[in-house]
């Protein structure tokens, strides 16, 4: 059982909100963290698993059975597969508004946001699950096998990076074979199946829809389709450029990355670290984890962006409280870091006055005035919240 940082969002969440709704991909571990949540609470409590038979029918007089239940808290895991619930939903919260009375769990399914933002506008908010940040399992697993193996419960703790590769292999197969039809993409799995595998190869690059059409014999249009649904799935991670106002040709196409370093090994045949450190693709992976990362600790408020000119000034990340940057980040996956010509120029072209380098090392040292030099676990804890709370 890893203990999970969303818990205490989501029993706050359940004193304000009549209804919160669980999202992020499948086996990612929402079942478990409802349950945790469900013997927490110690109160009245009802459950359903909609991908029960036995359970689809016990709600299938949907408004006898939730009327009757209007001050338990009723949980209802795979609420995309009735979508019928959702308006009666918003009639029962209308007829007796209570803090919470649901608490639904939904599987990567985007159409589930867009059902429920439609019927149950002002009355839910959202919570993302997403796959375990290595500050919630610092004290069990090292970092390395973090990385190696993503944060899919299932694939992180196995016995072995074997059984945690074949547990991604049947992941991934359930998307491409049945998942992605069930959630809206009616594409063939083969056909799918190669586009993931083409971002996994491109991961960290610049989006370039043209180039991914002409490999699958897609239009542009559609590409853009699949990606924009894998993200709204909660797979892939689409970081957008950061303007400023510089007389410069600023990159205007996002950057693309697999969301989870497990699935993006697994798609690119890296069983074990020794593949991993031997492959060209360590550079990105490691930039990509990073990311990642920092990205689930980051409150609304935040920005996230990337950096690049066609002169060659770039930066892997920018923070932003509104239209303003508070921090740059360069990612380096090396043990002697330092900024190239371009990162320096980024800095200038930016402006801001507390920066950072996150290596692979574990030391922090200041390398100049304005730049920190440091591991990516002391920067999550160390300096990010510093960052969320004063910029």
């Amino acid at each position: 059982m890893i203990e999970r940082k969303a818990k205490n969002k989501v029993l706050e969440s359940l004193r304000k909100n009549p209804a919160i709704a669980i999202l992020g991909p499948r086996q990612v571990g929402k079942t478990t963290l409802a349950k945790s949540i469900i013997t927490t609470i110690k109160d009245k409590t009802e459950y359903f698993d909609l991908e029960k038979e036995s359970d689809f029918k016990r709600i299938k007089d949907s408004e006898l059975v939730l009327s009757q239940l209007k001050d338990s808290l009723v949980v209802i895991d795979e609420i995309q597969n009735k979508p019928d619930l959702f308006p009666l939903m918003r009639a029962l919260i209308d007829e007796h508004r209570i803090p919470g009375r649901f608490l639904l769990l939904g599987s990567s399914s985007p159409h589930l946001i867009k059902q429920s933002s439609q019927s149950l506008a002002g009355r839910i908010s959202y919570i993302e699950l997403t796959p375990v940040n290595i500050l919630e399992i610092i004290e069990r697993i090292d970092r390395k096998t973090h990385w190696l193996r993503g944060g899919f419960p299932n694939s992180l703790l196995a016995e072995n990076d074997k059984d945690s590769f074949e547990w991604l292999d049947d992941l991934v197969k359930t998307y491409s074979e049945r998942d992605f039809k069930a959630l809206g993409l009616n594409v063939m799995p083969r056909i799918i199946r190669q586009f993931w595998e083409m971002l996994a190869h491109f991961h960290g690059g610049i989006w370039n829809a043209s180039s991914f059409g002409r490999a699958l014999g897609a239009s542009y249009a559609t590409v853009n389709k699949y990606l924009n649904f894998m993200e709204g799935a909660f797979l892939v991670r689409i970081l957008q450029p950061f303007f400023i106002n510089v007389k410069k040709r600023i990159s205007k196409a996002p950057k693309v990355y697999i969301r989870d370093t497990g699935i993006l090994h697994y798609l690119n045949n890296i069983a074990d670290f020794e593949q991993l450190w031997g492959t060209v693709l360590i550079g990105a992976s490691w930039e990509g984890y990073v990311v990642e990362q920092i990205a689930q600790y980051l409150p609304n408020n935040v920005g996230l962006y990337y950096y690049r000119t066609h002169h060659g000034s770039e930066i892997d990340l920018i923070l932003t409280k509104g239209l303003r940057p508070a921090t740059c980040i360069e990612i380096k996956f090396t043990v002697a870091p330092s900024l190239t010509k371009g990162n320096t120029i980024a800095l200038q072209d930016i402006g801001t006055k507390n920066n950072f380098i996150i290596y692979y090392g574990s030391e922090e040292y200041k390398q100049r005035k304005d730049l920190t030099v440091c591991s990516l676990e002391i920067f999550l804890t160390k300096y990010l919240p510093e960052i969320i709370i004063n910029e």
